[in-house]
């Protein structure tokens, strides 16, 4: 019997009787990180790394059932032995490390190997099967240094207060908008957040990480800044009108989709399918670029991959090219 099999479920351990981060309610889920797409409410349990706690009471609500547990502690789970260990992808994020029959499985989660001021580095891990997403999974993707896209951000806000332009930066709200803030340097001005990036701001601040001052974008002192303020949105802040009494307004995108979709329309798809205009773009993503998904699977030194979550067609086939045994799950 295989350790792990895909179900509409979601990922499914039948020896163990658990899933990794499942799609529908199920009795005992294992959830690598607060985001939506893999945190999802009305689990009768959950299991998942210390840090990410208070993150996941916001996203799962006040009655849910969260146990969690350090970086490499071990916990046993019906005789497969399951421990968590650090993604790199944001506060809390995990890779699960299954070991049952001298056997070990590793589920990466969503992961970066960029330094990240805001999370645990990625922890590279032994195992015989290693589940890997591949969300940018092409060639095309490989990530500048990211001390020079927060330089060139802050080059272009800097240029943007000479205009007396209000600078927007559009982030996702957990994990990149932390990230930006935690490596720019106030000193520069006034920085500003939307109450989406805001609300997540305390569970970042409990795990020890540093931010500079910060006031939200609903504060009436807030509006005293325009034309000097950096603020920090999410994507589908874009919509909305909170940003109009801090017109005129420079608009940027922080992805790692800029590398593919400049564009005269300069377009990105998010998951929810909203196309927010910006100006221009940084290259910070808090995924594995090509380079980097390469690097994560030679580290495993795992010669079966299951491949997940992106361009996973193109992904499996270097893989393949390698030697390697290639399986594809949606």
């Amino acid at each position: 019997m295989s350790l792990l099999m895909p179900t509409p479920a979601g990922l499914y351990c039948p020896i163990g009787d658990f899933y990794i981060d499942p799609c529908q309610r199920v009795e005992y889920a294992i959830v690598t990180h607060a985001h939506s797409d893999h945190a999802r409410r009305g689990c009768r349990r959950y299991l998942a790394a210390s840090p990410s706690k208070d993150l996941l009471r916001q996203r799962l609500g006040p009655r849910a059932v969260i146990e969690t547990v350090g970086y490499g502690e071990t916990v046993d789970r019906r005789g497969v032995r399951v421990s968590l260990h650090p993604a790199g992808h944001i506060l809390g994020s995990a890779q699960v490390r299954l070991e049952y029959g001298g056997e070990v499985w590793v589920v990466s989660g969503d992961y970066k190997l960029q330094p990240d001021p805001t999370c645990a580095p990625f922890e590279p891990i032994r195992c015989d099967v290693f589940l890997t997403e591949s969300t940018f999974g092409l060639p095309c993707y490989r990530w500048p240094p990211p001390d020079r896209e927060i330089a060139r951000l802050e080059q272009w806000w800097q240029a943007n207060q000479q205009r007396r332009v209000t600078s927007v930066v559009l982030a996702y709200s957990i994990g990149k908008a932390q990230r930006i803030l935690a490596s720019i340097h106030a000193e520069i001005g006034p920085i500003l957040v939307h109450p989406a990036v805001a609300q997540h701001l305390e569970a970042y601040r409990a795990a020890g990480v540093r931010f500079p001052e910060v006031r939200r974008t609903d504060d009436p002192w807030a509006l005293l800044q325009k034309g000097r303020a950096l603020i920090l949105a999410p994507p589908a802040g874009r919509r909305g009108h909170w940003w109009r009494p801090f017109q005129p307004c420079a608009w940027a995108l922080a992805s790692g989709w800029i590398q593919r979709t400049h564009s005269s329309a300069n377009r990105f798809p998010d998951y929810n399918g909203y196309l927010p205009r910006y100006d221009t773009g940084f290259v910070l993503s808090d995924h594995a670029d090509w380079p980097g998904l390469q690097q994560a699977v030679e580290w495993t030194g795992a010669q079966t991959v299951w491949v997940t979550h992106g361009q996973t067609e193109a992904f499996a086939a270097w893989l393949r090219q390698t030697g390697r045994t290639a399986v594809v799950i949606e």
